[in-house]
């Protein structure tokens, strides 16, 4: 007999559930361009939708990776046979996305491209594709044996308020050198986009929009 949970406890279930699948997704593709993770909730299947930068590593060689990512999730949470579906959706533009330039930035630091450059790269190629604004900062043994931070900044960008939740996208991920361990922040400002694809549709609240005067004669 299943015991009916008050919303209260419903809603810490899904936070934890949310949060337990994204990190072991995050390890498990964080190669294959994973970005984030959407739940769908029905009264008799589980819907998980798997936001990537690239689907063909995934859904490649006849969808194996995905039936294994699909066995891996049902042993972890215990889901039934037929109670969960697996669907993959692709992220237009890469650039915009938070974690997917943190993890191009890591990368590029894994193969030993100079710090200073490989930010200005990461930089210049979110704010060509219409961002707002973005910052990056790596922290960490950069040069010297002394750790400090390095901030890189164009654009406009938020920092308080709620708009923040809708326009701002940010990422953290750590990359493991010989000389120690580098820290990458990435906070990206989204534009705002009517249609709502590149951007969310509600515009910032401190935005003022002069129309024409028509004059009806």
């Amino acid at each position: 007999m299943n015991k009916k949970l008050s919303k209260q406890k419903k809603f810490i279930n899904d936070g934890v559930f949310f949060s337990e699948l994204n990190e072991l997704l995050s390890r498990e593709l964080a190669d294959e361009g994973y970005t984030n993770v959407e739940i769908r909730k029905a009264p008799l299947k589980t819907e998980i939708i798997l936001k990537m930068t690239q689907t063909h590593s995934i859904l490649g060689s006849r969808g194996r990776r995905i039936k294994e990512i699909n066995g891996l999730i049902k042993k972890r949470f215990q889901f039934d046979e037929k109670s969960l579906e697996i669907y993959v959706e692709k992220i237009i533009n890469k650039n915009l996305c938070a974690i997917s330039q943190a993890e191009s930035l890591r990368y590029k630091l894994l193969r030993g491209m100079v710090i200073r450059r490989a930010c200005y790269s990461t930089l210049r190629s979110t704010m060509e594709s219409g961002a707002k604004g973005c910052i990056i900062s790596v922290s960490g043994k950069l040069r010297a044996q002394r750790a400090k931070t390095m901030k890189f900044i164009d654009g406009y960008i938020i920092h308080s308020g709620k708009p923040v939740e809708d326009y701002i996208e940010k990422a953290t991920r750590h990359c493991f050198l010989r000389q120690g361990v580098i820290g990458i922040k990435i906070s990206i400002m989204l534009p705002w986009d009517p249609i709502g694809i590149r951007g969310p549709k509600k515009p910032l609240p401190d935005v003022v929009t002069v129309l024409d005067n028509k004059i009806n004669f």
